[in-house]
């Protein structure tokens, strides 16, 4: 007989890994012990040495499914202490937590059954969980993750709950938001005036009922309200738009199962494998021709973000609705999800008709996650429920405590402790004062987490970004701290790099919408050679002026207009019959003609992204844009793979210059054409310089390699040319990830 002492970090709290070893002891006859701290897991075996080697290779080969085992310490004891039983025991506290909090997962199948088996105590339970599914981040204070730690605490287990929850045998074995209709929280209608209407199944049968009539209803998801209503129904959907002032920004639908989602799109297997999955994530997908959903939901776009119903309050509604349903996050515009009733009343009842309510609080909000999928493969948009918060575990042991603040839009932050980094779910732009707030408690919960004071802060460079303001307010009342800046596009390599452990030169095309460059100019457009510690700016777009500042940002034909004052004189554009010229008067063409020669409210950029809204009104496509990204969206709609030809460019002192193409754009009066061929130039400038790097691996990165079609296209000619390339899969590509990157430079 022989004692082992085995110490095991990463996510292995709240995903059933104590029972998984207390089973796993009784199968191989061992004794001893297993509990949490605020490390990770602790086990202690008694047993023959055969029996204990077994036990560690199933532990190793098949444990848990929600569990990321980071590290495994195994230690033989010289000295042995025996046991007669194996037991969990209490939990253990110490001031050293590094445990990694684990993201919610949608509902198992075995909870499903659950809720359907009449014979069953949680028949038409909407709260029901275990083990294997359930709240984790959404409803956590600290770590350990035990009840008392989570908004569950003031929820008594009934005798019938108690049972299970302290058999080691059972699934809900310290499953901490266990409960059932009789002890746990329930779910509760109320009209918009806060008034009353019913509770628990028969709330969700007036829901489905109000729904199935054309109503809107605020509904509670794991970490935040949707609003939702009837996606068949053409009248209620406008009249979501009116009252949400949201003219084309596509809503995503969410469906009662995979099968349903087949009958209006067009799936591939790893697009049904990721909706599918524990996460259930949002995934664009390819509409159906003949598409019997509303035509409202997604204007002018062949994609739809489909996503399963994830919780038992969603899957009992189903029961009773006809059709599936819209389910936007509830927000105000620029603002973070709503998370309780009282503010969806407060701020949305001139856009809800009804309340769907239950009292478990969500302590920490979490959106949806968006994935596309781009050649079998994964690229996440959104990082939130489902896979955030999400750990990546490095070799490299930091002796500081390390807070990244991202950048200003699609905020995230991440922190770095031991060997440990963690990034934030999706936090949002922060543009309002509630999105500050929800930053700042953001890096609240994590500092909370793990006892978490940074020694180190980096941000980005960016003066007027609130993220950096922060970081320089915090640095001001804590001089001790050391604050470090990086450079916008130089995050987006490193971030890549972080992704995947990459401590090498490489040459990097960063394409985006805006950022900080060194030069005070606004940068987009970027190819860098980089390594871990410094960067070179090899090449970069030809700079061309917004004019308006920011309001080009919302009109492609201020940018349009902004690279024909580049190219030709202002007589020669006041007689072109090209529609991005049609858009204005004459007299608004010399008034902005002006603003561009004196340089007036028109800085300079280099971003491809605005190059994206140039061709879209330049092809007659779109000349004011309802939402972020609507014009790539648009140009990726009118892509068509049969054309080949792209237009000329040149490079000249490293500036890569498109006037040639502009001139050639304009004599051009099919929008395919332009679109396809602008994608096919931007594709070909890649490859052009990529072989003047031949030695180098190649990494993507920026909001602009959001776009399918041109990810697509890249892909599979480095490929074809057995290039080393990288870009963020795991880790959004857009500013999403860019507090990993501003980590990974310091580690």
């Amino acid at each position: 007989m022989t004692n082992y002492k085995i110490e095991i970090t990463g996510i292995v709290q709240g995903v059933g890994f104590r029972p998984f070893i207390y089973n796993l002891a009784i199968k191989y006859e061992i004794k001893g012990w297993v509990n949490n701290d605020e490390k990770g897991v602790n086990i202690l075996l008694y047993a023959k040495e055969e029996n204990i080697q077994k036990f560690i290779n199933d532990l190793k080969s098949n444990p848990p499914i929600l569990s990321k085992i980071n590290s495994i310490n195994i230690e033989k004891i010289t000295k042995i202490k025996e046991y007669k039983t194996f037991e969990i025991i209490q939990s253990t506290n110490s001031n050293n937590k590094s445990t990694i909090i684990s993201a919610d997962i949608a509902i198992c199948d075995d909870c499903i059954n659950d809720i359907n088996d009449v014979y069953n105590f949680r028949y038409n339970y909407a709260l029901t969980n275990c083990t294997n599914c359930g709240p984790r981040y959404s409803i956590i204070k600290t770590v350990p993750y035990d009840r008392i730690n989570t908004s569950m605490a003031s929820f008594e287990l009934c005798e019938d709950c108690k049972k299970e929850y302290e058999d080691p045998t059972n699934r809900r074995y310290h499953a901490q938001p266990v409960a059932c209709e009789k002890c746990g929280p329930n779910v509760t209608l109320y009209n918009k005036n806060n008034e009353f209407l019913s509770t628990n199944i028969i709330a969700i049968k007036q829901v489905a009922d109000l729904i199935n009539e054309g109503h809107i209803i605020a509904l509670k998801g794991m970490g935040g309200f949707h609003l939702v209503c009837d996606a068949k129904n053409d009248k209620t959907l406008e009249e979501l738009r009116i009252r949400k002032n949201r003219l084309n920004k596509p809503f995503a639908v969410m469906f009662k199962d995979i099968k349903d989602i087949k009958n209006y799109t067009n799936l591939s297997s790893k697009e049904e494998e990721i909706l599918t999955s524990i996460n259930k994530p949002i995934v664009l997908v390819k509409k159906r021709k003949n598409f019997h959903l509303s035509n409202k939901i997604a204007p002018n776009i062949n994609h739809l973000g489909c996503f399963i119903a994830y919780t038992p309050l969603h899957h009992l509604l189903f029961r009773y609705l006809n059709n599936p349903i819209v389910a936007t996050s509830a927000n105000l515009k620029g603002e973070p999800i709503i998370v309780s009733k009282d503010e969806i009343i407060e701020k949305l009842s001139n856009v809800v008709d009804f309340v769907l309510d239950f009292n478990r609080d969500i302590l920490n909000a979490s959106d949806d996650s968006v994935i596309q999928v781009i050649t079998n493969d994964i690229v996440k948009l959104r990082n939130a429920r489902g896979y955030a918060p999400t750990a990546l575990n490095f070799e490299n042991k930091s002796e500081k405590k390390i807070l990244s603040l991202g950048a200003n839009q699609k905020s995230t932050i991440s922190i770095y402790f031991k060997n440990n980094l963690i990034l934030s779910p999706y936090i949002g732009d922060l543009n309002s004062l509630n999105s500050l707030e929800y930053f700042e408690r953001t890096i609240n919960t994590f500092k909370r987490f793990y006892d978490f004071e940074p020694e180190i802060i980096v941000c980005d460079k960016h003066p007027n970004y609130e993220s950096t303001k922060f970081a320089l307010k915090l640095k001001q009342s804590n001089p001790k701290i050391e604050l470090i800046q990086i450079q916008h596009h130089y995050a987006h390599v490193l971030s890549v790099m972080a992704e995947y452990k990459l401590n090498k030169e490489v040459l990097a095309f960063i394409f985006d919408g805006t950022g900080y460059g060194d030069d005070g100019n606004i940068w987009g457009g970027e190819v860098f050679t980089a390594s871990k510690s410094e960067y070179k700016r090899v090449n970069h777009f030809e700079y061309f002026r917004l004019l308006g500042g920011e309001k080009a940002v919302l009109e492609p034909k201020r940018v349009a207009l902004s690279l024909l004052f580049d190219t030709f004189c202002l007589d020669e554009i006041l007689t072109l019959e090209i529609a991005c010229v049609k858009a204005f008067t004459h007299s608004e063409i010399k008034m902005l003609h002006t603003m561009w020669q004196k340089a007036l409210n028109s800085p300079l950029t280099s971003s491809v992204g605005r190059l994206f809204d140039a061709v879209a009104s330049l092809s007659d496509i779109l000349h004011i844009q309802s939402y972020e990204g609507e014009t790539g969206l648009q140009i990726e709609q009118n892509y068509d793979e049969s054309i080949t030809q792209f237009y000329p460019y040149e490079i000249i002192d490293n500036k890569i210059q498109l006037s040639s193409m502009i001139k050639q754009m304009i004599l051009e009066k099919d929008k395919k054409q332009i679109c396809s061929k602008f994608i096919n130039t931007l594709v070909q400038i890649i490859l052009d310089i990529s072989n003047s790097h031949k030695d180098l691996p190649i990494i993507l990165g920026g909001g602009v390699f959001q776009n399918r079609t041109l990810l697509e296209i890249l892909i599979n000619k480095f490929h074809e040319q057995g290039r080393e390339f990288y870009y963020n899969k795991d880790i959004p590509l857009n500013d999403g990830g860019i507090s990993v990157g501003q980590i990974y430079h310091q580690i």
